[in-house]
């Protein structure tokens, strides 16, 4: 029995053209704008005002930072905005007086490890008793 599995489920469906519905709602919603601009304010206002409402509707409509749809990048700055912010953490600055530790050469001496046979063997053993609890 094969079934077929829906791929690419995140794509929005293409209602018109190369555009989609949320596309087509902008584009209305921008030719709304504007008109209801010409009606209250006229030929003049609205040649003015008819670029950056283009501009903001088709950003709106066709800008997708992320692989999201702009609005959802606006809504979240809204909500970043309006909702409460919590601080589980606060640090209480102290006066501290600020030291420099100079460190000369002699400071740096690493001890220097001796591996005895015995060590060797010892270590052999375990790793060989590992491997054999593996298997």
């Amino acid at each position: 029995m094969l079934f077929n599995i829906p791929q690419f489920i995140d794509t929005e469906d293409k209602v018109v053209g190369p555009f989609t519905a949320k596309q087509i709602g902008w584009m209305v919603a921008a030719s709304a704008t504007l008109f209801m601009v010409y009606l209250f304010f006229g030929k003049t206002a609205t040649v003015i005002i008819a670029l950056p409402v283009l501009a903001i509707f088709g950003a709106l409509a066709f800008f997708r930072p992320y692989g999201q749809p702009l609005s959802y990048a606006i809504s979240s700055i809204f909500k970043f905005f309006i909702s409460p912010k919590m601080y589980v953490w606060r640090r209480i600055a102290q006066m501290k007086k600020a030291t420099k530790k100079v460190v000369t050469k002699h400071e740096h001496h690493l001890e220097k490890k001796i591996l005895t046979e015995d060590k060797i063997m010892e270590i052999s053993r375990l790793l060989d008793s590992e491997v054999k609890k593996q298997s």
